[in-house]
């Protein structure tokens, strides 16, 4: 079925009533996430992916992409009234819209940023389904060659947009490479890491994996440093009004960051932070008067808003056409297929037409309800932050261990948790980000699957890699992302020390 008469099926699936409740309760979860500082979508995701079991598929996943895209609205709103990013990608939106609720203006820039939100996140899902059911058709040609070259450039790509050492990244890839190989080796049987245990056998689940990576690091880190409190700004509705001329100033910011978010979206690695510095950075160079960023730009509130809600439409693009996550929180959507007995890739829409149509179709559905909930319901929204942080921290760290038990009952889930939790804590004091860690746990199988394949297929002669042209590219692409910036820069240093020496002589 073509795009047109897919959504129309997909709004059928969508708005029956278990559908249209699920996708309230995420974006209402997923507000109330992006409100409270560091719990993040993944996190909130992997804490209720046990709890979808007994829904459907289609069900579970309207429920945790509501959770996704539904968090970046609810980062902006303590940004611009605390100063304190709910989100990581809402950090750059406290740059002005802090600044802007300091001058009384915060009404203003929340109504901006909720209306640029439903902007992007509307257009991006148009994107997700024109592109999406494209590169899925696009995809029927790949083979094992293909998918091991994808894999591996993804996590290229991934090391370099981390924003970290380049050597850190690969370690991080290594570690997650590792832990992926733990259980039974999918073709022979020989069992790997397992120490002689029975429950080791069958591998490391992802879920208390990143459970622990994210929320029981965060538990530990806040019982560390503490939440910091801040001034809260009150905001009547009334004030809920941007003027004539702050609507003009960010139209065509709204309209950017839509497009930079999207096509960042498709880009692995962290890719909504990514693109909220990057629409950031566009609309600064773009004003007349870049003096007003870091004082109360109303641009720089609007372009990173809807680059962020751009973005997570982007990122679903290649797990629904793919079936390949570019970001932790897609990893997990990709754990609740596979959970749900679905299996991801381009035959997901051919084979599952409910639920990717119907996902899609929800997303319009939430953006609307996101909209509604987060203009008139603000102040309820920044109420939490009130909470005691011993009483959301408890609340926190028990819902992270229920939720790894009930996985498959076992105290292995629980020890796997804890000892992330750990390791997570100590990278946030490193100050190293766990995503590629995570994105190599989920495409290690993946790659070590397709290269055996591609090696049966070869009858073990590699270079097959090398002769199919597609794949071919993808490593080449891939390479080029990891070679490219040093030799620029060596390049660039050559041309700078060839013309001091030419002033030399010269004088």
């Amino acid at each position: 079925m073509g795009p047109l008469e897919g959504l129309a099926y997909g709004f059928g699936v969508a708005l029956t009533p278990a559908n249209l409740f699920a996708c309230f309760l995420g974006v209402l979860i997923g507000t109330i996430v992006g409100v409270l500082p560091g719990i993040g979508p993944v996190g909130a995701m992997a804490l209720l992916l046990p709890s979808t079991f007994a829904l459907s598929p289609t069900t579970a996943l309207i429920m945790l992409a509501g959770i996704y895209y539904g968090s970046m609205y609810g980062g902006s709103t303590t940004s611009i009234l605390v100063n304190v990013p709910g989100e990581a990608a809402s950090v750059v939106t406290a740059i002005d819209g802090y600044q802007m609720a300091r001058r009384g203006r915060a009404g203003a820039a929340l109504a901006v940023s909720a209306v640029g939100s439903f902007v992007a996140g509307s257009l991006g899902v148009v994107g997700v389904m024109l592109f999406a059911a494209w590169l899925a058709d696009a995809a029927l040609q790949f083979g094992p060659p293909e998918y091991f070259a994808l894999s591996v450039a993804g996590l290229a790509v991934l090391s370099r947009l981390t924003g970290g050492s380049v050597v850190v990244s690969f370690v991080m890839v290594g570690l997650g490479l590792a832990i992926g190989t733990v259980g039974m080796e999918p073709i022979s049987g020989y069992s790997r890491f397992t120490f002689g245990s029975v429950q080791l056998a069958q591998g490391l689940e992802l879920v208390p994996i990143i459970m622990g990576l994210y929320g029981v690091a965060e538990v530990l880190v806040l019982a560390e440093e503490g939440l910091r409190r801040s001034e809260i700004v009150r905001v009547k509705l009334r004030e809920l009004f941007p003027t004539r001329e702050e609507w003009r100033r960010s139209s065509w910011p709204i309209a950017r960051g839509s497009v930079v978010g999207f096509v960042t979206g498709l880009v692995p690695g962290p890719a909504t932070v990514l693109a909220t510095f990057v629409a950031y950075t566009i609309e600064r160079r773009l004003s007349r008067t870049p003096e007003r960023f870091g004082s109360g730009a109303i641009e720089g509130v609007a372009g990173p808003e809807a680059a962020n809600n751009g973005a997570t439409a982007g990122a679903m693009v290649p797990l629904l056409s793919l079936g390949i996550p570019f970001s932790p929180a897609t990893a997990i959507l990709l754990g609740a297929l596979v959970i749900h007995g679905i299996q991801p890739g381009p035959l997901l829409i051919t084979n599952q037409p409910a639920v990717f149509w119907g996902v899609v179709a929800s997303m319009y559905i939430g953006n609307a309800l996101l909209l509604v909930l987060n203009l008139p319901l603000v102040g309820v929204f920044v109420s939490i932050l009130r909470l005691p942080q011993p009483v959301l921290s408890t609340f926190v760290l028990l819902l992270c261990l229920v939720g790894a038990f009930s996985l498959s009952n076992s105290l292995l889930d629980l020890w796997v948790l804890v000892g992330m939790g750990l390791l997570g804590y100590a990278f946030r004091k490193l100050a190293i980000d766990p995503a590629p860690l995570i994105v190599a746990v989920v495409l290690g199988p993946v790659m070590e699957k397709t290269l055996r394949q591609t090696l049966f297929m070869a009858h073990g002669d590699w270079r097959l890699l090398l002769l199919r042209p597609l794949s071919l590219a993808l490593l080449v692409a891939g390479a080029g992302v990891l070679v490219g910036p040093p030799l620029a820069a060596a390049v660039r240093r050559r041309a700078a020390l060839s013309a001091r020496g030419a002033d030399a002589v010269s004088r």
